[in-house]
């Protein structure tokens, strides 16, 4: 029997690592995509759908998956891999090709950053021009936050204030221009479309909202400006309002005009409640007999409730929302469904097989449903799968302990 090279230092780090066998392999799985994803120790983007060969996909790294990224490896112990990715990210919101706000894009071109960092892109032959996508080059609010919440996790780990200065300038872009205080408050979907002029998204997602109570509580929490607390507090207000206790369950968020409540149902705000709001009502709790209700199917979790798939995200989602709630035994299940749907080289696929609906459209141009994961190894799967296996919070940058109290580091 032979091993790769790759394969070997693989097996000798699972051996060896104290986060158990399962961790090790999905810690070493995302610190080879980083190092593999450009030569050199520079800045660097790393492909969410390694593989993938449609012409929007193949070269894309999108921004949440890449902060994932950041986080899991600081979980990992992998700092100075983070931080591969995260200057890449530093950089974005720096340097923009167009933008001088202090944004960062939906996805960027996977491989070494360039200056200013690329998005994704494609020579259409039928057009015979280069081809961009509306959606990659717009930024969604949600996007934006993840980033400040990887260069806040990496801030905590090296002590350097320049990663805190950039994700406070992520989330002064989130505040100055993002913010609806009129009923239900909270802040809007973002910028989509194309260089110069993109069009606003007013609808509200209580996902994104849910993040930015995360990140403006954290940085309230570093910097002592009560500005940061009224951010948090103007989000945190959706999310109450998002609650439906008649259901149990959060709604999704508002349609297009940010006032009325949107129809549909989504796995992650029922579960990332809870994550990122350290003072979440005890009814809250009730979000999770919905989840087993609704979107549970074949020992994992489902995006929505049609139950055609096992999201395999969301099921890592679950697995470290039950171990911080104390629920031992639904995370230990949880995580065996995860663990199952590895894929050869270490990462995780999107899902347990076949194509999993969301519901959702990619964007504002979409006609349909169009939004779908398949069955293809994909970056963020495996950083949330790294999350739930050390019970590295995202939300707050520590571990959590199995009695459902966050440790201090």
């Amino acid at each position: 029997m032979h091993f790769s090279k790759v394969a070997l230092a693989m097996i000798y780090f699972c051996l060896a690592s104290p986060l158990g066998p399962a961790a090790a392999q999905t810690c070493v799985a995302l610190q080879h995509a980083v190092r593999g994803a450009a030569p050199g120790s520079g800045p660097r983007f790393v492909a969410s759908y390694p593989g993938d060969t449609h012409p929007a996909l193949a070269h894309s790294a999108f921004t949440y998956d890449n902060a994932l990224t950041i986080i899991a490896l600081v979980a990992c112990g992998h700092v100075e891999d983070a931080r591969l990715v995260g200057d890449a990210l530093a950089r974005a919101a720096t340097t923009d090709r167009t933008f001088k706000d202090g944004r960062v894009r939906n996805a960027y071109r996977a491989g070494a950053a360039a200056s200013p960092p690329l998005p994704p892109g494609w020579w259409d032959d039928k057009a015979g021009q280069w081809a961009e996508d509306g959606y990659q080059d717009g930024s969604a609010t949600g996007n934006v936050i993840w980033a400040a919440l990887a260069l806040l996790t990496l801030h905590e780990a090296t002590g350097e204030a320049a990663y805190r200065d950039r994700a406070a300038g992520l989330m002064l872009w989130v505040a100055d221009l993002m913010a609806d205080p009129a009923q239900p408050g909270g802040f809007i979907g973002g910028l989509d479309g194309f260089d110069p002029a993109q069009q606003r998204l007013n609808y509200k997602a209580t996902e994104h909202n849910i993040d930015a109570v995360a990140a403006f509580t954290w940085l309230a929490r570093l910097t002592g400006d009560a500005a940061w607390t009224r951010h948090a507090a103007l989000a945190r207000g959706f999310v109450a309002a998002a609650w439906d206790g008649t259901e149990g369950r959060f709604r999704i968020g508002t349609k297009p005009d940010g006032r009325n409540w949107a129809p549909g149902a989504a796995l992650d705000i029922q579960l990332w409640a809870h994550l990122g709001i350290g003072d979440a009502p005890a009814d809250w709790r009730r979000s999770l007999a919905w989840v087993e209700t609704h979107h549970a199917t074949a020992g994992g979790f489902d995006f929505n409730d049609d139950r055609d798939g096992v999201w395999i995200e969301g099921t890592a989602q679950a697995a470290l929302t039950y171990k911080m709630l104390g629920q031992a035994e639904k995370a230990a299940a949880a995580l065996a469904t995860v663990q199952a749907a590895r894929e050869p080289g270490g990462l995780l696929y999107a899902t347990a097989a076949g194509t999993v609906s969301t519901g959702l459209a990619v964007g504002p141009s979409s006609t349909t449903d169009d939004f779908r994961y398949y069955h293809q190894p994909h970056l963020g799967a495996t950083a949330w799968a790294a999350l739930a296996e050390t019970g590295w919070n995202p939300f707050t940058g520590q571990r959590v302990e199995v009695r459902g109290k966050a440790a201090r580091p």
